[in-house]
């Protein structure tokens, strides 16, 4: 028998909470989400509801007193609270569910995409300055407005975890993560045969190296968001010394931007590696016009169009900004010296001459990306057996068995190189 829930009742169904509306048909439930809005009310017609629409009460957790916060705590709750009921009237409707407080300068990328009526934009700000938080800021704002429904987010599979955490913390954003090692879990969460991975999740972050597979591009492209954030672009290059891998990735940018309503942002902090025909090529993907810029000698037109869709800033650049200051961290390098007991020396020694043999064997049957997923895992064996044995012990059982697969170990690949990567904005 199915439960009557009043209006005004808290719900859970489809692992979110929703506010049961009024419904003319008895046999309909009107839900709202709490963190959504007008645009996202749904009706569950309860004669067929299963285990994907069923329906139960929920609550707020009681206050705990162990929680109460200071003044300011409370006035940043109050603030929240009127911008979000005056949303409509402002020039952002998104302040009131940011967990962060933007610096002023990372505005400026969310102000160019609203003057575009399809968003294209290269945000190529130095490391350390938040293109994150700029390409979140115009995502919460487009979903706010109502002019997405879903988000999707392509980045190395190293970056996938942080970019979740990312969203969610900062800008309310819950989305799924998609790659080699989470799909099989997600599947089995799927409604039904007649879903698909890619359309079924609103808002998902997605491996570059999995998306861009001939096997699964074009059930990506079939089921693409209407808003696509392609982070460390330029590995999306269409010219590299490394040939299909990048040649790939770059097809698969090429064809979400070959959409014109689809809304595309690429963030990289190195647009330009020293070849022309390679920045070009990411210009292309935001303009096919730009693709045949003499960069050396632009007409003044030609500046401001493209300028409405590239920014590039340094960290002097927005060190002042409208009279106020980011104190970016400075780097401090230190090198200190210890000893080996013999026992950990032996063991090193060892792991050395392991690694050297992965390194150097000759095996013509390999591809480029396992003797590629074979160096880094070289490196990462000795890295971590310098820093602990159970660091060695607990990164060999983590990867064992998944090098047979070629898809995984170019993942691999992009995870274990991303760890000699330098970061200026480390300390």
């Amino acid at each position: 028998m199915t439960t009557t829930y009043t209006p005004g009742s808290i719900v859970a169904c489809r692992d979110r909470q929703w506010v049961v509306m009024p419904s003319a048909i008895e046999e309909i439930i009107r839900l709202r989400p709490l963190s959504g809005n007008e645009a996202e009310i749904c009706g569950i017609f309860t004669d067929l509801e299963g285990e994907f629409n069923k329906i139960n009460s929920a609550q707020f957790p009681l206050p705990n007193w162990q929680n109460i916060q200071d003044h300011t705590a409370g006035k940043l709750l109050l603030n929240a609270a009127k911008l979000s009921l005056r949303s409509g009237a402002n020039s952002f409707r998104c302040l009131g569910r940011l967990s962060v407080t933007p610096r002023p300068y990372q505005i400026v990328p969310l102000l160019m995409a609203l003057r575009l009526e399809t968003i294209r934009l290269l945000i190529a700000d130095d490391v350390g300055i938040g293109k994150t938080v700029e390409a979140g800021l115009i995502a919460r704002e487009m979903l706010d407005r109502g002019e997405i429904k879903r988000l999707g987010v392509l980045c190395p599979p190293a970056l996938c975890d942080q970019w979740q955490k990312e969203l969610k913390e900062k800008f309310n954003i819950d989305a799924v993560v998609i790659r080699s090692g989470t799909v099989a879990k997600l599947e089995r969460n799927l409604p039904s045969n007649s879903s698909h991975i890619f359309s079924y999740y609103p808002h998902i972050i997605v491996s570059l190296d999995y998306a861009k597979s001939d096997r699964r591009r074009a059930s990506f492209l079939a089921h693409c968001p209407d808003l696509v954030i392609v982070d460390e672009a330029h590995t999306a290059s269409n010219r590299d010394d490394r040939g299909t891998t990048k040649q790939q990735r770059y097809q698969l940018v090429q064809q979400i931007s070959e959409k014109q309503d689809r809304h595309l942002v690429l963030l990289t902090a190195t647009p330009h590696s020293g070849i022309s025909q390679s920045f070009l090529a990411l210009l292309g993907l935001i303009n096919p016009e730009f693709a045949n810029l003499d960069l050396d000698n632009l007409s003044e037109k030609q500046r401001k169009e493209l300028a409405r869709h590239f920014v590039q800033r340094r960290r002097a650049d927005v060190r002042q900004w409208m009279d106020k200051e980011t104190p970016f961290p400075e780097r401090e390098s230190l090198e200190s010296a210890y000893g080996l007991s013999k026992e950990y020396r032996e063991l090193f020694e060892q792991v050395y001459n392991l690694a050297r043999g992965l390194v150097k064997e000759e095996n013509n049957s390999l591809s480029y990306a396992q003797k590629r997923g074979r160096y880094w895992s070289a490196l990462a064996i000795i890295r971590c057996v310098m820093s602990s044995p159970a660091a060695a012990v607990a990164t060999l059982s983590r990867q064992l068995g998944k090098v047979k697969d070629t898809e995984v170990v170019e993942e691999l690949d992009e995870e274990l190189s991303a760890t000699y990567v330098y970061d200026e904005t480390e300390t």
